[in-house]
């Protein structure tokens, strides 16, 4: 039997539901970005010494080299639920129809920049910057197929 009030309590649990879901996707949203940034940081860190811009300190390159390996050890995948996307994402909704290509993007950047902080371990400015490029250049590939 449907009285007002059982009708009002569904009404109640699927409005709850469906705010529910927004708050997850926006808090997938803030992670992916806040994720996003520490890449951001450290490749922009790392670049500006590579080209120049800052002096070479392979102490504080390594720093940011293993930062950024370990970044790209988090779950980035967990912050591009279905249904994320949203005007104030860079995102592009290609990742969603290409999803696995998606995830062959983050892997390479997860291999490279492991590969860049082994490297940086060592020392060898000409080994860490050669490598950087080859990490940069995953972020960039990701960027020109997945990004708006």
């Amino acid at each position: 039997m449907h009285t007002p009030r059982t009708g009002l309590l569904a009404l109640t649990l699927a409005l709850c539901a469906a705010g529910t879901q927004a708050g997850d996707i926006e808090k997938a949203v803030d992670y992916r970005q806040g994720l996003m940034n520490v890449y951001v940081y450290n490749v922009t860190a790392m670049g500006n010494m590579v080209k120049g811009k800052t002096p070479f300190d392979p102490t504080a390159f390594a720093r940011h080299a293993k930062d950024l390996a370990t970044a790209a050890r988090l779950d980035l995948l967990a912050g591009f639920p279905e249904d994320s996307i949203n005007d104030e994402s860079d995102a592009d909704d290609k990742i969603w129809l290409d999803w696995d290509k998606f995830q062959q993007k983050n892997q390479a950047l997860r291999k490279e920049s492991a590969r860049l902080a082994e490297i940086a371990k060592g020392g060898d400015e000409t080994a860490m910057k050669t490598q950087f490029k080859k990490t940069a250049k995953t972020c960039k590939g990701c960027h020109d197929n997945f990004k708006h």
